[in-house]
């Protein structure tokens, strides 16, 4: 005998009703939110907005006549005409330029040279002036490690002595970094530009510290390519390796400068034939030739 299985009643949902509920009060939610937001105008934006269309559609029209686009292109300037351009008046050199009254660069010469004498005699350390400006010139020896850029202890009591004297004067003063021929490679130093140039940073910072005012000083990396002495002998790289002061005199700084740089030219003509000066291992630099 087969027995008849029992069909087991669907159960009737009573609460299905409560989906349709609750998707139409999330539409009235949503709809009295778009209404309440079209109701709240900012007056500030509104005023802002109307101003605006006003003035563009009551204004004048920019041309008196529509373009004709088939000649706009015949208009344009062709790109062989010099374009125009701000011409910047440069002071010319004057060969016979009249040395500007400087009596505090040979205060700071006399005050310096009393301060790093013992290096001086050692030297360590040589000081020339000019009527323009006033060079110190220090050996790296006494600065940094060789390939480094970090100040000895004592370099920072050297170079804090010099920035005592030069903090109470207006002067500029442009710290110059130099190094030998011999190339360098490393992941801080990847050639003697950057060597030079962090050399030079860190005396700045130091003179920072010291109370000089960082908008007076000029940092200068030179490279390898301004060699004092022959880069050929140990004694002429150790010379080489050094970092330059230049305390700039009162007056125009563009036009000493100007003066400074014909006078180095003026030098380097006067030594050709005798020194090559493009090679870097037989080189010098006149600036410390001038008296």
């Amino acid at each position: 005998m087969s027995r008849r299985r029992k069909k087991h009643e669907e159960h009737v949902n009573l609460e299905r009703w409560l989906v349709s509920y609750a998707d139409f009060i999330t539409l009235l939610f949503a709809f009295f939110v778009v209404m309440y937001a079209i109701s709240s105008v900012n007056e500030g934006k509104y005023r802002v907005l109307s101003d605006t269309l006003n003035e563009v559609f009551q204004s004048r029209p920019t041309s008196p006549s529509p373009i004709q686009f088939d000649n706009a292109l015949q208009d344009q300037p062709s790109m062989s005409e010099t374009p125009d351009f701000i011409d910047i008046p440069v002071p010319e050199y004057d060969e016979n330029l009249t040395p500007p009254e400087n009596p505090e660069l040979e205060t700071l010469s006399q005050d310096i040279t009393q301060a790093v004498q013992p290096l001086i005699d050692d030297d360590l350390i040589s000081i020339k002036k000019t009527d323009f400006w006033l060079e110190i010139d220090i050996k790296s020896s006494i600065l940094f490690r060789s390939g480094g850029a970090e100040l000895s202890e004592d370099a920072e009591d050297v170079l804090a002595t010099i920035a005592s004297l030069l903090q109470s004067y207006p002067n500029d003063v442009q710290v110059e970094g130099f190094t030998d021929n011999i190339p360098i490679k490393t992941k801080l130093f990847p050639s003697n530009w950057e060597l030079s140039s962090s050399r030079a940073a860190s005396v700045v910072h130091l003179f920072e510290e010291e109370g000089v005012d960082p908008k007076r000083m000029l940092a200068i990396g030179y490279g390898q390519h301004r060699p004092k002495e022959d880069n050929a002998t140990e004694r002429g790289r150790n010379a080489n390796r050094r970092v330059n002061l230049v305390i700039l005199g009162q007056g125009d700084q563009r036009q000493m400068m100007q003066q400074r740089n014909q006078g180095l030219k003026q030098a380097i003509q006067s030594a050709e034939g005798s020194i090559e000066i493009n090679e870097p291992s037989q080189g010098f630099n006149p600036v410390f030739d001038l008296q």
